[in-house]
């Protein structure tokens, strides 16, 4: 089967579905101005995401930690690639005071590979899902974890801590986890989503970007491969090139498309699929919890 797509010519203007409205309203006015005063760290923001508005207004943000060096350099990643900073042990109590300052319901938080680490950043995720619960006690919690390299103890001290959600990202279809996803393994993100879900985690969740040239098929196969694994929620979103220097946008995926792929992936039994070009993988987290 074929992808109902729109062939990417150079320079060709984004289509009208992925034209988005600024963020208005006020509590996205409200939560933006306590950003800027005391210079708090979104992904949010500092990712430009185009669901910053809704998402604001529903109580729900992203926070990155481990600083924002990676040391992997996927195709399709805007984050800088080199040698990170040393670890900040505050850094736990920051995001919590953060959390608590900007009144947030639901938070997702997520980080940069830190492969120099001999427990790969994983005991900094213990500490920041601790002290966001300090200190934020009815704030529910959303992990966007690296895959650890597989490593079922640092994956163990995500499970101790047990958020309501962790999600570890497949990004791309088999066939092109190595031109996208240079450092990672397809079936060793599968393996982590497994080893998640057989230990006690209640929610797992994974999301794809389309648009890198993949198939219908291909796409079908991956949800089929996330169900196989257990996994509760996948988030579908088009693919955009962060630089020039970054894998090139293939195919725009028309929204008839993004539609079908959620009808069938709730047929497949996910309990939820959002399914649309603007979808990140934070979008709409909090109603993940039901």
């Amino acid at each position: 089967m074929n992808t109902e797509v729109l062939e990417a010519p150079v320079r060709q203007p984004k289509p009208k579905w992925l034209r988005v409205k600024l963020p208005t309203g006020k509590k996205y006015t409200e939560l933006r101005s306590l950003v800027d005063k005391y210079d708090l760290h979104t992904i949010c923001t500092s990712g430009s995401c185009p669901n910053m508005g809704e998402c604001w207004s529903e109580g729900t943000a992203t926070f990155m930690i481990l600083g924002n060096t990676c040391t992997r350099s996927c195709g399709f990643c805007g984050v800088m690639t080199g040698r990170p900073d040393t670890v900040d042990w505050e850094e736990p109590e920051k995001v919590g005071r953060s959390i608590k300052l900007m009144q947030i319901k639901h938070a997702v938080i997520t980080s940069v590979d830190r492969d120099d680490l001999k427990d790969m950043g994983s005991i900094m995720w213990a500490e920041t899902v601790k002290a966001i619960r300090r200190m934020n006690p009815d704030t529910t919690l959303e992990t966007l974890i690296p895959d650890f390299q597989g490593n079922e103890r640092n994956i163990d001290r995500i499970i101790e801590v047990a958020p309501e959600v962790v999600s570890h990202n497949m990004e791309t279809v088999k066939r092109l986890t190595r031109e996208v996803r240079i450092q990672a393994q397809y079936e060793r993100s599968l393996g982590v989503l497994k080893y998640l879900k057989d230990n006690g985690i209640n929610r797992t969740k994974s999301g794809i970007m389309l648009g890198l040239g993949e198939h219908e098929e291909e796409v079908l196969q991956t949800m089929r491969d996330l169900r196989e694994a257990n996994v509760d929620i996948v988030t579908i979103g088009q693919y955009l090139q962060p630089s020039k220097k970054h894998l090139p946008v293939k195919q725009f995926i028309t929204p008839d498309q993004f539609k079908k792929y959620e009808t069938l992936g709730l047929e497949m039994g996910f309990r939820h699929v959002e399914s649309g070009a603007l979808v990140r993988s934070s979008y709409k987290a909090q109603k993940h919890l039901l």
